[in-house]
């Protein structure tokens, strides 16, 4: 079965809104990932998935006693399912300013076991001033971190699954809209 699990993008998120007229010049609204200084690889359109449940999770970081860090292989793509996209509904001041955050124990485990994609349905693995400096410090180790997902609960039961990404081949951008699909038996 195959899942699109990219946010759509609507004439309701991108109309009349001023902020969101600048996102979507720079590559920022809906599903993408922050280029930062590095070349999105080939290889990392296709890779081995695993898809965590954190919903739980809403009065702290989600942290490394959270996930089941055994699933984890070098090059997957590692997805967080938080459905605060869904509960906080995106483009929201909530979303943007109170989304969760990985803690940073987390993030270097991730970057220690080799993924090649960090997945979240929320707006960055780190809020405010930390956002770009941890976004650069996963692309300095070859990982990317797509942002703004939605539908991942079903993904959390599904094991092992194929991630697709595709992302927009633009230049000159400092974000690069994607969609992502996964792919289950």
């Amino acid at each position: 079965m195959l899942i699109d699990i990219t946010l759509p993008i609507t004439k309701e998120l991108i109309s009349g809104a001023e902020e969101s007229q600048r996102r979507l010049m720079a590559g920022h609204l809906g599903t993408h990932f922050d280029v930062m200084d590095k070349m999105f690889p080939l290889e990392y359109v296709k890779r081995r998935g695993v898809f965590f449940d954190v919903s739980g999770i809403t009065d702290r970081d989600i942290d490394i006693c959270d996930i089941d860090e055994s699933l984890i292989e070098k090059d997957m793509f590692t997805g967080i399912f938080t459905g605060f996209i869904e509960e906080a509904g995106y483009g929201t001041a909530k979303y943007h300013h109170e989304h969760p955050q990985l803690s940073d124990a987390l993030i270097d485990l991730l970057l220690s076991k080799e993924v090649s994609i960090i997945g979240i349905d929320f707006a960055g693995v780190r809020r405010h001033t930390e956002h770009t400096p941890k976004d650069q410090y996963c692309a300095d180790h070859g990982v990317f971190i797509v942002e703004n997902l939605c539908g991942l609960a079903p993904l959390t039961k599904a094991g092992i699954c194929t991630v697709y990404t595709f992302p927009m081949s633009y230049s000159g951008m400092t974000g690069l809209p994607c969609r992502v699909v996964a792919e289950t038996v």
